[in-house]
């Protein structure tokens, strides 16, 4: 029985046309993955069904949700649908929820919106939602505000607050990107379990062709506002028939590093590296303990060599990062070209850090907004060396730029007037505008459309293999690590269980953390990836 009917739908701002003849079926207990890049129309598709398109917005066509039309309806019409017919989980958790007010608050205000109830009544609701989804003290986490829980657990309090007036129809917008590879699956198999207890029907936004492969039914190719392709996931993957679909199903990361010489000198080495955060309590706020964020952590890096560190968020992956360049106190040893880098005075650590580079994970956030493309670039050279020629720093910064393959124009533009793959290639530009030997890069792929990603990948690799550059590469995506790295650590609270060379991790794991791990990234069970 049809749930959701779209029929030539179309958003346009002002005379700009951004989604355009959208037109789809869903069914009671079906799913439907809408899958392209950033910028393709899925998310405002979505928000159209709704009627939560951005101000400024101008929605056409049809869109009929259990019978009742949407576009063009009143909002007292509208209320009873948001929620009550269609729940939405929103791409970013941490926006949606509200910061000031405790999760079983928020939960127990959508369903106060949708009937009378009271708030005793709401919030014994609300914990059984948080238990049903995963939550092993439901009732425990109520009092918490958003920014207690991590990313994962946050992403299961929008799926409890969609679900808490029983929908027909979950619309989940990317509810797993910049998640860990575990988390994702945890998220996946609830929304897959909920879907089935429920008969509910999935309209899932993703760019993750992993996703749609493992869990949807029928899929839509949206490009440039319009659908391209359409059909069930089995024939679009098996026999995709346009282009685009064919250049998505081939984006994912490959390839592998070019060797290591084996006469490679280590650069940089890391022995009993600690990073202890206290714990204070009390009025007089004394130690009571401390947070092992990272504890007693060892490896090496060769010249040309990817040394990757994977695990779950809070195993201490970027901090680590941080301890090496000495952005976050640590104690141990680290050595960096024969340099104590830890026990170095300050003056000789800055001369250093034009060798030690950091590409970080979010670049719109690491990126000054007042600041044009060719400052930030430039901003690196103006500090460590201020004697430059305007005229030389300028031509530095344009081969930076023309380098990432971003040009020389850019220079003159602000970073909101790119594209997320394109300010990640403005960051690396920042990083590599120093000649730097050694490059911290953390997350640098993470919630970027997969052919985005498989370009910045061939960038790193390019730039590796023309400066020799030694990389510390800190994911959670294992696509990317394989193609990436020559050796992977994996790192749990706080500690390395498992290191190697990158294939035999992948293919040969031993510790079980790491099995589960690659068993979550790659679907394979165990015995799979003992064979290879």
């Amino acid at each position: 029985m049809t749930l959701l009917a779209v029929e030539r739908l179309g958003v346009a701002f002002g005379p700009r046309q951004v989604v355009r003849d959208v037109s789809f079926t869903l069914d009671r207990g079906e799913t439907l993955a809408i899958v392209g890049e950033s910028g393709s129309g899925k998310s405002l598709t979505a928000l159209s069904l709704l009627g939560l398109l951005p101000h400024g917005a101008a929605p056409s066509g049809k869109v009929r949700l259990d019978g009742i039309e949407t576009i063009g309806a009143p909002e007292r019409a509208l209320r009873p649908l948001r929620g009550g017919v269609a729940g939405m989980i929103f791409q970013e958790p941490m926006t949606s929820l509200n910061p000031l007010t405790r999760i079983g608050k928020q939960i127990a205000e959508a369903m106060r919106l949708h009937r009378p109830i009271p708030m005793a009544a709401a919030r014994e609701r609300a914990a059984a939602l948080l238990k049903e989804v995963g939550f092993h003290d439901g009732e425990g986490r109520l009092d918490a505000y958003p920014h207690q829980l991590s990313g994962g657990q946050r992403q299961r309090v929008m799926i409890a607050m969609a679900l808490a007036n029983d929908p027909a129809l979950l619309i989940a917008d990317e509810p797993t990107t910049a998640l860990d590879v575990s988390v994702q699956a945890q998220i996946l198999s609830l929304l897959a379990a909920e879907k089935r207890a429920r008969g509910l029907a999935l309209l899932l936004i993703t760019h993750d062709l992993t996703i749609v492969r493992r869990h949807a039914d029928r899929v839509c190719v949206m490009k440039e506002g319009g659908i391209v392709e359409a059909g069930t996931a089995a024939e679009i993957f098996a026999r995709p028939q346009h282009p685009y679909t064919r250049a998505l199903i081939e984006a994912e990361p490959r390839g592998r590093p070019a060797p290591v010489a084996a006469d490679a000198p280590v650069l940089l080495e890391a022995r009993d590296l600690k990073v202890h955060f206290p714990i204070r309590r009390g009025v007089m706020r004394r130690v009571v303990g401390a947070v092992r964020a990272v504890d007693g952590v060892s490896f090496e890096v060769r010249k040309g060599e990817t040394v990757a560190l994977v695990g779950e968020s809070g195993s201490g992956k970027s901090t680590t990062g941080y301890a090496l360049l000495r952005l976050t106190a640590a104690s141990g040893h680290v050595a960096f070209a024969g340099a104590d880098v830890l026990a170095m005075p300050v003056p000789a650590m800055r001369q250093l850090r034009a060798r030690m580079q950091i590409v970080f994970q979010d670049p719109f956030g690491s990126l000054s907004p007042r600041l044009s493309v060719g400052d930030i670039v430039a901003e690196g050279l103006s500090v460590h060396a201020p004697a430059m020629a305007r005229a030389e720093r300028e031509r530095r910064v344009a081969a930076a730029l023309e380098e990432v393959g971003l040009g020389e124009e850019a220079m003159h533009r602000y970073p909101h007037e790119f594209s997320g793959g394109q300010r990640q290639r403005i960051a690396i530009a920042r990083a590599m505008v120093l000649n730097p030997s050694f490059v911290v890069l953390d997350e640098p792929t993470s919630a970027l459309d997969m052919s985005v990603q498989a370009q910045i990948v061939a960038l790193l690799q390019r730039l590796q293999r023309d400066h020799g550059l030694a990389y510390l590469f800190i994911s959670h995506d294992l696509r990317v690590v394989r193609a990436m790295a020559h050796r992977v650590a994996v790192m749990r609270a706080g500690q390395i269980v498992e290191a190697g060379p990158a294939e035999a991790i992948v293919t040969a794991p031993r510790h079980p953390y790491t099995r589960a791990l690659m068993a979550a990234a790659f679907d394979l069970e165990s015995d799979e990836l003992e064979d290879g």
